[in-house]
């Protein structure tokens, strides 16, 4: 009897220490590899998931929305823990949302603010998008003595960011009547679309002074162009402070960028992930703050967004 009871105790002690042991399964859904600033989220991601004890899974939706609610839903069939998301659509994510309260797995915003209030179980970890346009055109508007030509290189119309950044600088660009918008046009984040975009504008003979691209990959296809078409006396702003964006705010092509800590907004996603699993209380939102950079500060921020 003694030896069947000791035997029942190993056996419970040994279940308990399984299920204690039991790893964490994360599933990571991203909106496109392809993008700089998303790669380095991603390699981020995979240094704290370890650090954190967890492991991930990712996916790369390439841009498409209706693939991406499909890669969550196979999260969600495949029973993972906690599913972070930097979503394609920042108004397409409701179907999403639904499915994770179904599944009552937590679910958590990285990077792009969904445009939906969150609450129980998920949460935003990430920076206020009209904040970093406002930066981007305050540091700008100061270089070009308040007055000028203005043209706008827009993100993905899908995401929040592109529209808020965007709304921003409108709003500055209005109160001063030296100050004009004269073009704005999507490039979709992406540094070829905004060759294309520029070289169109140029073309078509608007003064412009000055380009505001709502991230660096943008601007930099604004250098490239004004560069192709021997333009130099037209100032050019980014946002993200990647590596590259960094270089041209070193070479002087860039005249100003606001940097975008991805690391930071990776790391938070995780461990917000991390404690929600553990059941532990955190907030819904988690603000990470930008940064003004230009020539004058920039070597501080070579090494923050390194991939």
């Amino acid at each position: 009897m003694k030896k069947t009871l000791c035997l029942l105790m190993l056996m419970t002690v040994t279940l308990t220490a399984t299920v204690q042991a039991k790893t964490a399964q994360v599933g990571v859904a991203l909106a496109n590899f392809d993008l700089n600033f998303v790669s380095i989220l991603r390699t981020q991601m995979i240094h704290e998931l370890d650090t954190q004890g967890m492991k991930g899974q990712f996916s790369d939706a390439k841009g498409d929305v209706a693939l991406q609610a499909q890669q969550v839903d196979d999260f969600i069939n495949q029973g993972v823990d906690a599913i972070i998301l930097n979503p394609v659509d920042t108004q397409g994510v409701q179907p999403m949302i639904n499915a994770a309260k179904r599944a009552n797995i937590p679910l958590i915003f990285v990077n792009r603010k969904p445009e939906v209030p969150l609450t129980g179980a998920m949460a935003y970890v990430g920076s206020d998008s009209a904040q970093s346009g406002k930066m981007q055109i305050e540091a700008l508007a100061k270089i070009m003595n308040y007055r000028g030509n203005i043209a706008i290189l827009m993100g993905a119309l899908s995401n929040e960011e592109a529209r808020e950044r965007t709304r921003a600088v409108e709003e500055f660009v209005a109160q001063h009547k030296e100050m004009k918008v004269v073009e704005k046009q999507t490039a979709k984040w992406q540094r070829n679309e905004a060759v294309d975009v520029v070289s169109s504008w140029l073309l078509n003979g608007t003064p412009i002074n000055a380009v505001v691209a709502n991230n660096d990959e943008m601007a930099i296809g604004a250098i490239m162009a004004l560069n192709q078409a021997k333009k130099k006396d037209v100032l050019v702003a980014g946002i993200d402070g990647t590596p590259d964006g960094l270089q041209f705010i070193k070479n002087g092509e860039m005249v100003v960028t606001v940097f975008q800590d991805a690391k930071a907004q990776a790391s938070g996603a995780v461990k917000v992930a991390h404690e929600m699993v553990e059941k532990q209380k955190t907030d819904n939102y988690h603000w990470v703050p930008y940064q003004t950079v230009t020539k004058a500060n920039y070597e501080q921020f070579t090494r923050l967004n390194q991939k």
